[in-house]
């Protein structure tokens, strides 16, 4: 793996740290989760051959610290942050972006905001739940996750969080979990330190967030709309084949489930490059 150059940019209320690898026209990888920069780690470099990647630590997580650690978030604002890498890492061209779940949702906000920044946006299954027909069932999920971290902790909230995005049919039978490659198992240990901010503040702002499907279906030759094979009839799946349908787009398939970055890493790679040459 390459070392990256590393740096740091100012925006509203927070310092971000990003990282940035190769030569070419700009890529932003933006994480979801609390995977952060590192989550890229075992892909950048294969991109970094046609593009110069970057990607960060969103405000709030890893080395990207808060000005006031107790702030709301908010789904503009994290859009705002990307737009300050492209302008600081691109200014003169739009980049490419892709981002994953709630990165996806960063990257959906950023092409209705501000699409002369973007030539294309790749959003692996944006948990954009208020767009489906029960969009009610949603939000009562998240008023759930919200009030059991509130009163009960970390490990139940993410129970309750959990339970909401399985598949319906999966009620009662054991999952297997997807082995990690051993560099992904190291990150998960290290990334853990964020999880009652992601489950604090970033599922409850994100998942509650409605995209302008208007503007979307405006800009929909920018846009690309994927989800893991391995993931079909999970709630974030069904919100990315929704915004597909509806905005006349085929939905792309990617290797694993939702977080088939981080356990086909190599395949995922292969994949995202193919999407983003076929323009």
């Amino acid at each position: 793996m390459t070392a990256p150059t590393t740096g740091s940019v100012r925006v509203n209320g927070a310092t971000l740290h990003y990282e940035v690898r190769g030569h070419g026209p700009l890529l932003l990888l933006i994480p979801g989760g609390t995977g952060g920069a590192a989550a890229f780690d075992d892909i950048a470099d294969g991109l970094a051959a046609a593009y110069t990647v970057a990607t960060y630590d969103p405000r709030g997580m890893s080395r990207s610290a808060l000005d006031d650690p107790e702030a709301e978030q908010h789904v503009a604002e994290h859009a705002d942050d990307a737009l300050r890498i492209l302008e600081l890492l691109s200014p003169g061209e739009p980049a490419r972006v892709f981002g994953a779940s709630s990165g996806a949702i960063v990257a959906l906000h950023l092409l209705t905001t501000h699409p002369e920044r973007v030539e294309r946006v790749v959003a692996h299954e944006p948990p954009a739940v208020m767009v489906l027909p029960d969009a009610a069932d949603h939000r009562e999920l998240i008023a759930r996750v919200r009030e059991t971290f509130r009163t009960q902790g970390l490990m139940p909230a993410m129970a309750v969080f959990a339970a909401g995005l399985k598949k319906d049919d999966d009620a009662g039978e054991p999952k297997t979990e997807a082995e990690l490659p051993p560099q992904a198992a190291a990150r998960a240990e290290r990334t853990m330190a964020d999880l009652p901010y992601f489950v604090g503040r970033i599922v409850p702002g994100f998942m509650s967030y409605t995209p302008d499907l208007n503007r979307l279906t405006a800009l929909a030759d920018q846009l690309v709309l994927a989800a893991g094979q391995e993931s079909r009839g999970e709630l974030t799946y069904r919100s990315a084949a929704f915004l597909a349908g509806h905005l006349g787009l085929e939905l792309q398939h990617f290797p694993g489930g939702h977080i088939g970055l981080t356990t086909h890493p190599a395949q995922f790679g292969e994949r995202l490059r193919a999407v983003f040459g076929a323009q």
